[in-house]
C-alpha cells in the first residue's frame, strides 16, 4: 500500500472515478430541464415535478444506509462498476415510459441504482490518500459533479429541444454503459492498508457511526446545505424558462454553468484550505464548510428575488464558489472523526440523511409552496436553512477535537 500512495496511480485512481461520477450527476440531472416539456405532455403540475425529484432522494437516501455497510464487506470496485451499470440502463429505460406513474418508478429505481456509488468511491479514494491529500483528492473528485450537472443540464435541455425529451435519456444511459466497459479494466482494489483485514461486525459499526456527536452534527449540516443544492439545481432551469423566457437549452445551460464552474473552484480550494487547517485544528474542515454556506446564504436571497439576468447570474456564480467550499469536504470530514473501517458505512448514512431527509423534501416542498408564494419566494426561503447548517458545522467543529484524536488515520 506504501507504494501505491507514493505512486501515480492513485491519483489516476481520482481520474477513473471522476469520469464515473460525471454520468452520475449527468444522469440525475438531465430531467430537471426537460420539465417544461414533461409538464406539457403529461399535464403536470409544480408539486408532481416536485414528486419527481423527490424520488429520486428518497430511494437514493433509504439505500445509502445499507449500501455503505454493504461497501464496507465487499470490493469496492464490484459496487462502483456495478452500480453505473444499474443507473445507466435505468436512464435509457426511462425513454420508454408515458406516464407521470412511469417517471416517478424510474426516478426512483434510478436512485437506488446511484446509492452505492458515494459510499465505495469515497471509501476506494481514502484509502489511496491519506490525511495529508485526502481533501485534496476528493476536491479534484468533486468537480466531476460539477461538470456532470452542466452537461446532464445543458445538453438534456439541448437534445429535448430538438429531438425530445426520451432521447436525452437514451444518449446519457447509453455512454455510460460504455463507460462501464472501459474502466471495468483499469480500476482496482487497494491492497489492505486503509482498512483492517477483519471487518468490523454490523452492529459494531452502527454504534460507531450513531455514537459519535460529530457525525451526528456533520449528518445534521448535509441535511441543510443538501436541502439548498438541491432546490437551485430542481428548479432553477424552470424558473428561468418562466421568469426570464429563455429556450430550454439555454435554461438548462444557465442554471448549472455558472454556478457549478464556480463550484469547482470553490471544491479545489476548500479542499486546499481544508488540509491546510486540518493540520492545525482537528475541526479545520468543519471551519472551511461553515465559511461555504454563511457565505453563500445571502446570494441565495438574491437568486430567487433579483429580476436582473445579470445579476441572477453574480448570484449564481458566488452562491456557487460558496458551495464549493462545503462540497469539498462532507466526507473528508466525517472521515476525521470514524476509524478507516467504518467509512462507507459513514458515508452512507451521510447520503441517507443528507439525501432522505434533505434532498428528499427539497423538489416537494418548494413545489408546495412556489403554489401560493410563487417560484421566487419560495426559492429565497431557502437561505434560512443554509444559516441553521452553519450553525450546526461551528458545533462539529467544536465537537471534532476530542474525537479525532482516537482516530487512526
Amino acid at each position: 500500500m506504501a507504494d501505491q500512495k507514493v505512486g501515480a496511480y492513485r491519483w489516476q485512481v481520482v481520474a477513473m472515478l471522476w469520469a464515473i461520477s460525471f454520468f452520475n450527476y449527468a444522469d440525475r440531472q438531465a430531467i430537471f430541464s426537460v420539465f417544461p416539456l414533461l409538464q406539457k405532455s403529461m399535464a403536470l403540475d409544480n408539486v408532481q415535478l416536485g414528486l419527481l425529484g423527490s424520488a429520486f432522494a428518497w430511494v437514493y437516501g433509504l439505500g445509502g444506509m445499507f449500501a455503505g455497510t454493504v461497501v464496507d464487506r465487499v470490493r469496492r470496485k464490484t459496487a462502483i462498476i456495478g452500480g453505473l451499470y444499474c443507473w445507466s440502463i435505468i436512464c435509457g429505460a426511462t425513454a420508454a415510459v408515458s406516464s407521470f406513474r412511469g417517471l416517478f418508478i424510474m426516478r426512483a429505481a434510478e436512485g437506488l441504482g446511484e446509492t452505492f456509488y458515494f459510499p465505495a468511491s469515497m471509501s476506494l479514494v481514502s484509502d489511496y490518500h491519506g490525511p495529508e491529500t485526502r481533501s485534496r483528492a476528493i476536491g479534484i473528485h468533486q468537480t466531476s459533479v460539477y461538470i456532470g450537472t452542466i452537461a446532464g443540464g445543458f445538453f438534456a435541455g439541448l437534445i429535448g429541444q430538438i429531438y425530445g425529451w426520451r432521447w436525452s435519456f437514451v444518449v446519457f444511459g447509453g455512454l455510460g454503459i460504455l463507460l462501464g466497459v472501459v474502466l471495468g479494466r483499469w480500476l482496482r482494489e487497494p491492497a489492505v492498508g486503509g482498512r483492517n483485514s477483519q471487518k468490523v461486525p454490523v452492529r459494531e459499526s452502527l454504534s460507531v457511526v450513531w455514537g459519535s456527536p460529530g457525525v451526528l452534527l456533520l449528518m445534521a449540516a448535509f441535511c441543510c446545505a443538501n436541502f439548498v443544492a438541491v432546490v437551485l439545481l430542481t428548479w432553477m432551469p424552470k424558473f428561468l424558462f418562466d421568469r426570464f423566457h429563455m429556450s430550454l437549452a439555454l435554461s438548462g445551460l444557465t442554471a448549472t454553468l455558472y454556478v457549478q464552474l464556480a463550484s469547482m473552484c470553490g471544491s479545489v480550494t476548500g479542499g486546499w484550505l481544508a488540509d491546510k487547517w486540518r493540520s492545525r485544528t482537528p475541526g479545520g474542515r468543519m471551519l472551511v464548510q461553515a465559511v461555504g454556506v454563511f457565505g453563500g446564504a445571502p446570494f441565495v436571497v438574491l437568486c430567487g428575488m433579483t429580476r436582473s439576468i445579470v445579476w441572477l447570474i453574480v448570484a449564481l456564480t458566488v452562491w456557487g464558489f460558496f458551495k464549493g467550499l462545503y462540497d469539498a469536504n462532507i466526507f473528508a470530514s466525517v472521515f476525521d472523526v470514524v476509524p478507516p473501517e467504518v467509512r462507507g458505512t459513514a458515508a452512507g448514512f451521510m447520503n441517507t440523511v443528507g439525501w432522505l431527509g434533505g434532498g428528499g423534501s427539497a423538489p416537494l416542498v418548494i413545489g408546495w409552496i412556489s403554489q401560493s408564494q410563487g417560484l421566487g419566494p419560495a426559492i429565497a426561503m431557502a437561505s434560512l436553512v443554509y444559516v441553521l447548517a452553519g450553525v450546526l458545522l461551528l458545533f462539529a467543529a467544536k465537537a471534532a477535537a476530542p474525537q479525532s484524536v482516537a482516530v487512526l488515520q
